[in-house]
């Protein structure tokens, strides 16, 4: 499956909520904590190949995901594999067998909103809030700019990157 998503900066979830609703969007998903690890091996081979493995815990849930270099464009564009995990801490020891480690942690807590064609999430991290818009190509752009938002705008970023940036190299995991 190829991913296509967006971050937006926004000043507070609240305002993310009422600008969604305004442009069109209805409730999805309540708010939740996500708990996302990020795996590679000791010799970072997924990190040279420009891919990651992610393990999240959402609520009950438990979900593993492959996510593909990103190719150049608009919007973040990428091949993403994804499939639920019947146990959160068998799959914690099953990666760990295998040669996988945990080399960055971050949490979120997010509430999912419809659109045609696109799923909006707003995301209050410890780095800010942010609406994720992840769909097709065409729905991001019209959401986007019903938001009043510009491709100047967008945040083509991991968490991993925005926690970076926003606070440097040093700056650890990304947790509230």
């Amino acid at each position: 499956m190829i991913e296509r998503e967006i971050k937006l900066a926004m000043a507070s979830v609240e305002a993310a909520r009422v600008a969604l609703v305004a442009a069109g969007a209805e409730p999805l998903a309540p708010r939740r904590l996500q708990d996302d690890l990020l795996y590679d091996t000791n010799d970072n081979m997924l990190l040279g190949l420009r891919s990651a493995l992610r393990l999240r815990r959402d609520g009950d849930a438990a979900i593993l995901t492959f996510k593909g270099p990103v190719e150049p464009g608009i919007l973040k564009t990428r091949e993403e594999i994804e499939t639920a995990v019947a146990s959160y801490d068998g799959m914690v020891t099953l990666l760990a067998r295998l040669g996988f480690t945990p080399w960055f942690r971050y949490q979120k807590y997010r509430e999912e909103f419809r659109a045609p064609g696109v799923v909006a999430a707003i995301d209050e991290t410890p780095a800010g809030v942010f609406v994720e818009l992840e769909g097709d190509e065409e729905a991001i752009l019209t959401l986007a700019a019903g938001l009043g938002r510009l491709p100047s705008d967008f945040i083509l970023d991991s968490y991993r990157g925005v926690w970076v940036k926003a606070k440097g190299d040093a700056a650890g995991d990304m947790l509230f």
